[in-house]
């Protein structure tokens, strides 16, 4: 596995940094790794998992110190999720869905607000986003659900589906349209909603893959909350949105490569163990011409994002067609690599006695999801028509 040594190797993390990497690797081999295969299995929530990561406080790599945070950089970040995705991306998507549901927190968010809530992550609270509708997906203009102030309230009208730890969030952070304003894009607007409101848990999806993070549908009708808890001004939700997507992308960028990771490396070991014909199956040509292009991309897709880690870090708030070429190129390639580590095991890979089974199957959603992998080619493909 030396590409994969060659390239870490090559970050240059500080000691702070290389402290936190390795008790993240620590718990991702010796405690995540271990119960990922019950977790899938059973379908429950993955809560043994997601204490461990509370323990080394792994939130408050993203949380403002001001906040009882201990903020790391962004490349750092990404990595972690590499980490947990390649152990349990169940657990992987769980932990960055905390920092795409409280990252607009902390960047749009007042200092009230900030100095209110944000503990409550940094000490190891479960974060969720709501932007999804059963009528809008990918088109979140769409999206119906409806803030009516009240006084010192806002009311909440609409349903929201396919929302990562909606039933088990501490903070969830509610997109929809406020109801003053009448053009729809312009509506848009963001608040925080916070646990105990009263929202129902419509139903829990039986996925495919990721089976151990709770995917589910919120109602709301008529819940109010704090007028206090909304993010910005009414109407600013769009550009809040949009921020918040272009950071959460790499991030997923970062969870599909996770997935990658895992399928290699269990390639790479059975190819090198099985044997058919007297011969080991990586020593056949065909498959090392498999094996070879399949490194290359994992590769150029690792360092692809490293540079995108680069643009975040450096201050840059102008990289989303970067992010959109980080989450469709690393998406398609769990996919793809998922499915040829399948195809290498033979028989056995489409069984659950291999890991590589479950990989294919948590793989497939992360071109579906933080925008599909269409709607990722059209934003990339229509910024080259000339004006």
């Amino acid at each position: 596995m030396r590409l994969l040594e060659a390239l870490d190797a090559r970050r240059s993390w500080d000691e702070e940094e290389r402290a936190v990497l390795e008790q993240t690797r620590r718990v991702a081999d010796d405690v995540i790794a271990p119960n990922a295969a019950g977790y899938d299995e059973s379908s429950e929530f993955p809560w043994k998992n997601v204490e461990v990561l509370r323990e080394i406080g792994l939130n408050a790599i993203f949380v403002p110190a001001a906040y009882g945070g201990a903020p790391m950089s962004y490349a750092l970040y990404l990595e972690c999720v590499k980490l947990i995705s390649e152990a349990c991306a169940s657990t992987g998507i769980i932990y960055a869905t905390n920092f795409h549901g409280m990252r607009p927190l902390i960047d749009f968010g007042s200092e009230e607000q900030k100095q209110r809530l944000l503990p409550r992550i940094s000490s190891g609270g479960i974060g969720s986003l709501a932007i999804t509708e059963p009528d809008a997906g990918s088109d979140a203009t769409g999206m119906k659900t409806r803030f009516t102030p009240d006084g010192d309230a806002i009311v909440i009208d609409g349903r929201k589906t396919f929302i990562t730890s909606g039933d088990v969030a501490d903070l969830i952070l509610l997109f929809g349209k406020w109801s003053e304003i009448d053009e729809p894009r312009r509506a848009i607007s963001a608040l925080i909603v916070e646990k105990g409101a009263s929202f129902e848990v419509v139903s829990k999806e039986r996925k495919m893959g990721h089976r151990a993070s709770s995917t589910v549908t919120l109602a709301f009708d008529g819940c109010r909350v704090p007028r206090a808890n909304l993010v910005g001004e009414p109407g600013t939700g769009l550009e809040t949105l949009l921020a918040s997507l272009n950071k959460s992308r790499p991030s997923t960028a970062a969870h599909a490569l996770g997935i990658s990771r895992a399928a290699f490396r269990d390639m790479i070991d059975y190819t090198n163990e099985r044997e058919q014909s007297r011969k080991r199956i990586i020593d056949f040509q065909g498959n090392q011409f498999s094996i070879a292009d399949l490194a290359s991309e994992l590769a150029l897709v690792e360092r692809w994002l490293d540079y995108v880690a680069e643009l975040v870090d450096g201050g840059c708030d102008d990289f989303g067609l970067e992010a959109s070429i980080a989450k469709l190129r690393a998406s398609d390639l769990a996919m793809r690599m998922t499915t040829e580590s399948v195809q290498m095991h033979g028989g056995y890979g489409y069984c659950a006695d291999y890991r590589v089974e479950r990989l294919m199957r948590d793989a497939k959603v992360t071109q579906i999801w933080e925008g599909t992998n269409q709607v990722h080619r059209q934003l990339i493909g229509r910024s080259f028509r000339k004006k």
